[in-house]
């Protein structure tokens, strides 16, 4: 198992399926959880620009609680049909609508990851393409009536049954679109990690 020593690696986020993903990588972890960040971004932001901004947000809030031996990892994921964000539905008639934007097209799935100590930062994005086969209106129906995706960007798990009859090829890390790039992930903490006298890095 990855200690990450003399590190204590926190993660920010109420998601059971990045605390999966990371547990996953053998990473010893505690989770924290502040409610209420902003998770808007300016105008004029496009592509992996979009969770980037978001994920810094995020970050931004932890950093002042951090102990000196603790890195924090804050991340978000989006969803992006062209140049339209898919977010996370509020009802079952869009989610509905947001499947009927992906079905029979390819689109992609971009998680922008921020990793922080109290005295320096790095971030970086991830994108996948995800190509969906054409769904008919009574597969969206029964998906959205039996898993209730309102949880998730872009109204889908890749993971849940929506992705196994659904998607038909998929270009980049399978990981990134259920929530966490954690091949990435796992090499930039040991990067992070192993700078920790070598000087800021970037913000």
């Amino acid at each position: 198992m990855e200690t990450f020593a003399p590190y204590r690696i926190v993660l920010a986020s109420n998601s059971p399926r990045r605390r999966e993903l990371l547990a996953g990588l053998g990473i010893e972890f505690s989770t924290r959880v502040i409610d209420g960040i902003d998770e808007s971004w300016p105008d004029g932001l496009k592509g992996q620009d979009i969770p980037l901004f978001i994920s810094k947000s995020k970050s931004a809030a932890y950093v002042p609680s951090l102990a000196p031996d603790e890195i924090v990892i804050t991340a978000d994921t989006v969803v992006m049909a062209d140049d339209r964000v898919l977010g996370k539905p509020h009802s079952r008639q869009q989610a509905s609508e947001m499947l009927h934007v992906l079905s029979g097209r390819s689109h992609e799935v971009i998680t922008g990851v921020t990793l922080a100590a109290k005295d320096r930062s790095r971030s970086f994005a991830v994108t996948t393409k995800v190509t969906f086969d054409s769904l008919s209106d009574s597969e969206i129906d029964w998906y959205v009536s039996q898993y209730a995706p309102f949880d998730k960007a872009g109204a889908y798990g890749i993971q849940e049954w929506i992705g196994y009859i659904g998607v038909s090829s998929i270009e980049g890390s399978y990981f990134n679109v259920v929530g966490l790039p954690v091949q990435r992930l796992y090499r930039e903490l040991q990067d992070f990690c192993c700078r920790q006298f070598r000087g800021r890095d970037e913000i």
